[in-house]
């Protein structure tokens, strides 16, 4: 079995993977896709939930996608998994996309139907939610929440998940700020204008939400100073490196809690077995290949 698969080789499935078995009949695809870590956290949990089919990567480029959606139901897939650079043109791709995945921007996971169509959603903002509930204990209903990066892929996915879940109040942030006023408005015309807003004062802000790529390097300078967080923020850094990012070491100066990007992707993951299965993901085995 490879570790990446490839179009040409999606074009002879049967031949390509007629050593494996169980058959490989989920992935993710992505360009590059070499990195992901989607197919130990999947492959336990479809071992521990016995189903008889295996996640691999397909590495696809961007003139690819169109075939290879059409492929995916012949090949025998269940669904896929989508990362950088596809999930805005998965969206326009896919036979059905859902309100969550035409609100977040993109397609994330895509599952083929037994009349060979597809289905698309986004669990990027489901896995955000759930990953703050699990990280500290709060709802985003409940808090004033600050998205830094909000005109990018994951940010939107955050800040329409934060809106339709109702949070208290909402703070888009962006290095090019025009980006902003069109999702704002977007955004808007589900939740109140009144409590949405593009100038940031920390002082009103709960939770900080990290969804830029500022971080991603060790030694990159923090999104926002430690001298401007407080012990009372929560801090939420969608990147999940080996390193404590420089937004959550600023946390940790002021005694603010903070956590990395790990538990939304591996709840984003769940709900993307939940949404090809029909059935609860077995969390804590998915988290475990994670971290092995």
């Amino acid at each position: 079995m490879k570790s990446v698969y490839t179009l040409n080789d999606l074009r002879q499935w049967k031949e390509a993977t007629a050593e494996c078995t169980p058959p490989l009949r989920l992935a993710v695809i992505g360009d590059p896709v070499a990195h992901s870590k989607s197919p130990q956290m999947h492959n336990p949990a479809l071992v521990a939930a016995g189903i008889a089919a295996a996640y691999t990567r397909l590495h696809i480029q961007p003139g690819e996608l169109a075939e290879c959606l059409r492929l995916l139901p012949a090949a025998g897939f269940i669904g896929i998994n989508c990362t950088i650079p596809h999930k805005a043109a998965v969206l326009a791709a896919v036979d059905a996309p859902d309100e969550t995945a035409r609100r977040a921007g993109g397609v994330n996971t895509v599952i083929v139907q037994p009349d060979g169509t597809t289905a698309g959603t986004s669990t990027d903002g489901g896995g955000f939610s759930r990953a703050v509930r699990e990280s500290f204990g709060a709802s985003l209903k409940d808090l004033r929440i600050l998205v830094l990066g909000a005109g990018g892929g994951a940010g939107r996915a955050v800040a329409m998940q934060c809106a339709a879940e109702g949070c208290v109040t909402l703070t888009l942030a962006n290095r090019t700020a025009d980006k902003l006023p069109s999702l704002a408005a977007e955004i808007a015309t589900f939740y109140p204008a009144e409590k949405l807003s593009l100038t940031t004062d920390l002082a009103a802000v709960d939770l900080i939400v990290n969804c830029t790529a500022v971080g991603m390097k060790a030694d990159d300078l923090s999104p926002i100073a430690a001298d401007q967080l407080s012990a009372r923020h929560l801090v939420y850094d969608t990147i999940y490196v080996g390193h404590r990012t420089p937004l959550l070491r600023a946390a940790d100066a002021v005694g603010a809690r903070g956590a990395n990007g790990l538990a939304m992707l591996l709840h984003q993951g769940a709900l993307a077995f939940e949404h090809w299965f029909a059935r609860p993901a077995p969390i804590e085995v998915m988290r475990a290949g994670l971290l092995g």
